[in-house]
C-alpha cells in the first residue's frame, strides 16, 4: 500500500491518460525504482537548482504502458548524475513543526530531505489530502507562500505535485510539498499581485487567445507589466471545466505555433512546462478534498503564469500554419509516436510533452466550436508528430529563451 514513505503503483491505476495493457510487473518495476529515487536522491541534481526528474519520467512512462527494459533505460539513463540526499537532522524537523521556526528553513536546498521527513510525517498522521489543504490551499499566509513556491522553478513543484495527485502516491506529495518548501517565492510573485488586481477589476474575462494577442502586439514589453494582462483572468465554478480545456489548448497554441522559419521545427523548452503542466488540472478537477474555490484559484493562477512565461522575455509570433501545415516524413499514429517516445534518451521531458498532448486532444474535443480554442482536429496529431520529431531530429533538442542561432535550418524545399 502507497504511504507517504513508500511508492506503490498498481496496474489497475486510474489515471487521466494511459495506455492500456501495463502489468503487475512493469507497475512493481515502477515503484521499485520510484522508490530508490525517494529514498537515495536530492529533488536537484546539481547545485544550480537543476531538477531531478526520474519521478516524471517514470511516471509518464508507466502511464504509456512503457516496457521493463524502457522503463529501466529511463532510469539508467539519469541515475547516474543525480546528487545523492544529505542526511537528514531530526531537531530541524522537529522544531519545523513551530510555525515560525519552519518558516527559517524555507527555501534553501540544504534542508530538502528535513523538510521531505518533515512533510512525510504531516501525511502519515493527517493524510495527503488535509496536509495540502493546511500547507497550500487554505488560503492563510502559510498557504499562499506555499503555492506562489509551487509555481516557482519553471513550474516543476506543481507538476510533481500533479503527478502526485494523479497517481495517488503520497510519497511523491511529499517530495513535491518538499520542492516547493525549499524553491524561493520570487519567481512567481506577481500571481499575488495579479489576483489583486483582478478583484479590484472585476469579474470580465476574455479569452486566452486574445490575451496573447494583446501581449505580442504590446509595443511596450508586455512582460514589464504583466499584470495589466493577468488580471483580466477570472474563472468561475460555472465555467471551470471549460476554463480548464481553454488553457490547455491555448497553452499547447503558445508553445506549438512558437515556431521561427527558417529553423528547423523545435519547441521552447519554458513553454512546454506549461503543456506538461496541463495535464494535471484534469486531474485536479476530479478531486472532491479539493474546494471549489481551490480549483477555480488555482486555474487562474495557472493561466495568470502561462501569460507571464508567453510574455517573458519577448512574446514570440504564433504562427498556427506551422501546425497546421506541418508534414511529418514517417506521419505516427499516435500509438507510433507512444513507441517511438518511449524508447527517447531523455531525462523525460519529451514523454512528458507526447502525454499531455494525447491527453489534450481528448480533453478539449467537446470544447473545440467554442471562442478560444484554436488547436482542434488533426492538428493534435501533428503535435504529437512535430513534438517526437523535433526531439529525434537531433541537437539541441529544445530552444531556450528564443535562442535559434543553435538550431539547425530546414530543408530548402519545406520553407
Amino acid at each position: 500500500m502507497a504511504s507517504s514513505s513508500k511508492v506503490h503503483l498498481s496496474p489497475s491505476q486510474k489515471l487521466v491518460f494511459r495506455v492500456p495493457g501495463i502489468t503487475s510487473e512493469t507497475a512493481n518495476v515502477t515503484s521499485e525504482l520510484l522508490q530508490k529515487n525517494h529514498e537515495k536522491h536530492h529533488i536537484f541534481f546539481n547545485y544550480a537548482g537543476f531538477h531531478n526528474h526520474i519521478a516524471h519520467h517514470l511516471l509518464s512512462l508507466f502511464a504509456l504502458n512503457a516496457t521493463v527494459a524502457e522503463l529501466r533505460q529511463g532510469w539508467d539513463d539519469n541515475v547516474s548524475y543525480q546528487r545523492p540526499l544529505l542526511p537528514f537532522e531530526q531537531s530541524i524537523v522537529t522544531e519545523m513543526h513551530n510555525p515560525e521556526r519552519y518558516k527559517a528553513y524555507l527555501g534553501n536546498e540544504k534542508h530538502y530531505h528535513n523538510f521531505l521527513v518533515f512533510f512525510g510525517e504531516e501525511i502519515s498522521h493527517k493524510g495527503w489530502q488535509e496536509v495540502l489543504n493546511d500547507y497550500v490551499f487554505n488560503g492563510d499566509a502559510r498557504a499562499d507562500d506555499m503555492l506562489v513556491r509551487m509555481f516557482s522553478g519553471v513550474l516543476h513543484p506543481i507538476i510533481h505535485l500533479g503527478f502526485g495527485v494523479e497517481f495517488e502516491q503520497p510519497a511523491i506529495i511529499a517530495e513535491a510539498l518538499a520542492q516547493a518548501a525549499v524553491h524561493h517565492n520570487r519567481e512567481a510573485s506577481h500571481l499575488i499581485d495579479s489576483e489583486k488586481a483582478a478583484k479590484a477589476q472585476g469579474s470580465d474575462s476574455k479569452p486566452i487567445v486574445l490575451l496573447l494577442d494583446e501581449i505580442y502586439a504590446d509595443p511596450d514589453r508586455a512582460s514589464r507589466n504583466i499584470t495589466k494582462y493577468a488580471s483580466q483572468v477570472h474563472v468561475s465554478e460555472e465555467n471551470l471545466e471549460e476554463k480548464t480545456a481553454e488553457m490547455i489548448n491555448a497553452a499547447v497554441y503558445f508553445t506549438g505555433a512558437a515556431q521561427n522559419p527558417p529553423y528547423q521545427v523545435k519547441f521552447d523548452f519554458f513553454y512546454i512546462h506549461a503543456v506538461n503542466l496541463g495535464i494535471f488540472f484534469c486531474s485536479f478537477l476530479q478531486q472532491p478534498w479539493l474546494s471549489m474555490p481551490s480549483k477555480t484559484r488555482l486555474l487562474e493562477w495557472k493561466i495568470r503564469m502561462d501569460l507571464a512565461m508567453y510574455a517573458s522575455p519577448r512574446p514570440p509570433e504564433l504562427l498556427l500554419d506551422e501546425i497546421v501545415n506541418y508534414k511529418s516524413k514517417k506521419d505516427s499514429s499516435w500509438e507510433d509516436i507512444f513507441k517511438r517516445v518511449k524508447i527517447y534518451h531523455d531525462d523525460g521531458h519529451a514523454c512528458k510533452l507526447v502525454r499531455a498532448l494525447a491527453n489534450a486532444e481528448q480533453f478539449c474535443k467537446k470544447y473545440e466550436d467554442q471562442d478560444g480554442f484554436v488547436i482542434k482536429g488533426d492538428m493534435w496529431r501533428k503535435l504529437g508528430n512535430m513534438a517526437i520529431d523535433s526531439v529525434e531530429a537531433g541537437s539541441p533538442d529544445y530552444v531556450r529563451g528564443g535562442a535559434w542561432s543553435s538550431v539547425p535550418l530546414r530543408d530548402p524545399s519545406k520553407i
